[in-house]
């Protein structure tokens, strides 16, 4: 899933006025990392126009988590890791093609979020893709 580096710039569009265009990833992850989702539900009905693109970006979120994850749901953490949802370090450097190491390492310089469970990292499906993303993203720079 690489997607090319865009410039901030290609995200504006409109003639009547600027419309900022946001992928389904980013909305995934401004709702799970800026809390979008909480400020959603807190504001609603404060205005109407605001409460339309909170609702859209949470659409958009969902639709991208389902994709990537098989599910509509963020992860949270569980004491019971080997849920579906959560992989250990060896598992998610398995899928990414890396070594466990460089998978701690990542965690440790907070590039891939984690989640310590009972001394052991675990890493949700979408906090992976979301870091995929991001690399992806940073090479194609």
């Amino acid at each position: 899933m690489t997607t090319p580096q865009r410039p901030p710039s290609a995200y504006v569009h409109g003639l009547n006025g600027p419309v900022v265009v946001i992928p389904a990833r980013v909305c995934a992850w401004l709702e799970r990392y800026a809390r979008l989702n909480e400020v959603r539900i807190q504001e609603r009905g404060s205005d109407p126009e605001v409460d339309a693109v909170l609702v859209a970006v949470r659409l958009a979120a969902l639709t991208w988590r389902t994709t990537a994850t098989g599910t509509p749901v963020a992860a949270k953490p569980e004491v019971d890791p080997d849920l579906k949802q959560w992989m250990s370090t060896g598992q998610a450097a398995d899928k990414l093609g890396i070594t466990d190491r460089a998978v701690r390492l990542a965690i440790q310089e907070q590039r891939l979020h984690a989640n310590n469970i009972n001394g052991r990292w675990r890493i949700t499906q979408e906090d992976l893709q979301h870091f995929t993303a991001a690399k992806n993203a940073a090479t194609a720079a």
